[in-house]
């Protein structure tokens, strides 16, 4: 091939290296998809794949949205890209005034981004920034939680709590603690919807204020629900324990919403669902659909308020992204948004949920199951670990995908969250193919 790469190469599929993928088991043993719509995708031979985890947590409206492809080829005819500093177009300011308005509480502003990584980054950086130009800039710390998934930039995997995300890539950034994890099988296993023992675990957070004094915390980030971990609703009252005792000692809570964000909860978000209003929010995934590459953090008034404080003509946070409030990412978002009201697609999710309860628990008592947890249109399945430590889940995956239905696995979970427009028997397909994969990979 010629420097210039205009020879044609044969693809055997070794170029690209793949994220979060076993690159030479996969190579091996390819799993290919090539075409969406609707809730399923397929395979180049042409078979049929049920999408049971909505691609990664991100196509909530379905494949293959016309109404989505419209906006994003309308805005391409009219405009391709415009710079977000110190300059502006109209589609980002709409989208921001949209978000607004969906918001809870006093969360009216939007600053964009390109992932939930970035979001998460951005948010952190907020809260910094926040606290300095209040003249607080002695709370440095941030606090995350064990088993917490905040994305792989820097920011995101110090905060964030799952082992192979940090061990490889050094001591992560310096004044990072965090609060244990909620997961106890031992007491709430086969929880339909919210656990009912663990609130006092966010009791654990005076622990740490006392360990390090208030006046050195900046911020608390978690997930509502944790996601990649499992599966993880919170513990009854949690939350709301979580949010008093950071209010008590003037330290942000940002919620980490890149998967429950638009709709997975059966509300607009999580902060909806649980009736707590997080100071900042980070997003991503379901705010355009997957369909262009978008994230972004809401803030409270009073945070971007407090960044407001220097001379009107300086530059009141030193951060963004060249791609930020892409004009293509923020027609798509406008496009998703009318689909999510036109539909009713998340009170479509709030409707199903207790099918999608009941049919996930169904699957108990198969061989090596050992805890099943839900909330919304998704849920997480643990088994029994078998010849090593994701062996069982790595084989019960593989065997789903060759009987058509795509799941999620994490070590020896199985985590399902099918897009929002699934019908009932669309539910008994996925919980129908997950439970023969669970036997037959036994």
């Amino acid at each position: 091939m010629s420097a210039t790469g205009a020879a044609p190469v044969a693809n055997n599929l070794e170029a690209f290296f793949m994220p979060f993928t076993a690159n030479r088991q996969f190579k091996k043993n390819p799993r290919l998809l090539s075409r969406a719509k609707g809730v399923h995708y397929w395979t180049p031979e042409g078979r049929r794949v049920i999408d049971g985890t909505s691609g990664l947590w991100c196509v909530n409206a379905g494949h293959g949205r016309e109404e989505i492809k419209a906006a994003i080829t309308a805005q391409l005819d009219e405009m391709d890209y415009a710079p977000s500093f110190q300059m502006g177009h109209p589609r980002a300011f709409e989208l921001a005034a949209r978000h607004a308005a969906m918001l809870p509480g006093d969360l009216d502003h939007a600053f964009y981004c390109n992932s939930g990584s970035e979001a998460v980054d951005t948010a952190l950086k907020i809260a910094l920034a926040y606290h300095r130009a209040r003249g607080e800039g002695h709370r440095t710390r941030l606090i995350g939680r064990e088993r917490g998934y905040h994305g792989v930039g820097f920011g995101g995997i110090s905060v964030g709590g799952m082992v192979n995300n940090r061990k490889h890539f050094g001591a992560m950034l310096p004044g990072v603690d965090h609060l244990p994890h909620t997961h106890l099988p031992g007491k709430n296993a086969f929880a339909r919807g919210l656990p009912e023992h663990g609130a006092e675990l966010a009791d654990e957070l005076e622990r740490i204020v006392a360990l390090h004094d208030a006046s050195t915390i900046a911020a608390v980030i978690v997930e509502p629900v944790a996601g990649s971990t499992g599966f993880l609703p919170p513990p009854k009252g949690y939350l709301e324990r979580l949010r008093a005792i950071c209010t008590k000692h003037g330290i942000l809570l940002i919620f980490d919403e890149v998967i429950t964000g638009f709709g997975r909860l059966g509300t607009a978000f999580a902060a909806d669902y649980f009736g707590v209003i997080p100071d900042l929010m980070t997003v991503a995934k379901g705010i355009s659909n997957a369909t262009v590459p978008m994230g972004g953090v809401f803030l409270r008034k009073t945070i971007y308020e407090g960044l407001m404080t220097g001379p009107e003509n300086a530059v009141d946070l030193f951060h963004g992204y060249t791609y930020s409030a892409h004009p293509l990412a923020c027609a798509a978002a406008s496009a998703v948004l009318d689909i999510y009201k036109d539909e009713g697609l998340f009170q479509r999710c709030a409707d199903l949920s207790k099918y999608w309860e009941d049919g996930i628990h169904s699957l108990r008592d198969l061989p090596g199951v050992l805890d099943i947890r839900n909330l919304g249109l998704a849920g997480g399945i643990d088994l029994e670990a078998r010849g090593g430590v994701g062996t069982r889940g790595y084989a019960t995956f593989v065997k789903a995908f060759e009987l058509g239905l795509l799941v999620r696995q994490g070590g020896d979970t199985l985590a399902m969250s099918p897009p929002l427009i699934v019908g009932r028997s669309d539910i008994d397909e996925i919980i129908g193919i997950v439970g023969d994969a669970i036997k037959q990979a036994a």
